[in-house]
């Protein structure tokens, strides 16, 4: 190639430098093939690897939604007192600190009235919300009459102002 490369003009057509040139060709091609096939197996690792990030991302996300409703079904069972189910062996026990725990009567409980709940007026809790027993009718409506009269005047004042 070195001779054939001084003096091109006449090693043009020489049989050893067509042969010589033959061959780079066929040399430089087989490099390019092998350099092809190297960046391609490395793509592959790259994509497998890009893969199995996602694959690992896509689990990690499943098990933090997972863990989340876990955790908000325990904290909804944990008003009433209730504890998960655990999936392991271990013994259920309430843990320690300031739980609210709610009695859930069973079937058949009798109230203080002495019938069941369906068919007793229950007591309020103590709330702002009254009994029918704590408030007569009449004074029932004549508050919803002063009620309506409030209204009314409150609607005069904004349609004049």
């Amino acid at each position: 190639m070195v001779r054939c490369q001084q003096n091109r003009q006449e090693s043009r057509y020489d049989q050893e430098c067509i042969n010589a040139r033959v061959a780079v060709q066929r040399i430089q091609a087989k490099e390019e093939e092998t350099r092809r096939a190297e960046l391609e197996a490395r793509s592959e690792r790259k994509r497998a690897a890009l893969r199995r990030t996602q694959q690992a991302a896509a689990e990690a996300r499943r098990r933090a939604e997972e863990a989340e409703r876990l955790r908000e079904e325990a904290e909804y069972l944990a008003q009433f007192g209730e504890l998960p189910p655990r999936d392991s062996g271990e013994p259920e026990t309430l843990p320690e600190g300031n739980i609210p725990i709610a009695v859930i009567p069973e079937a058949g409980v009798q109230d203080e009235a002495g019938s069941a709940y369906g068919d007793a007026v229950l007591p309020t809790d103590g709330g702002n919300a009254p009994s029918s027993e704590q408030v007569p009718e009449e004074e029932a409506a004549g508050d919803l009459e002063a009620i309506r009269e409030e209204l009314r005047r409150r609607n005069d004042d904004d349609q004049q102002g």
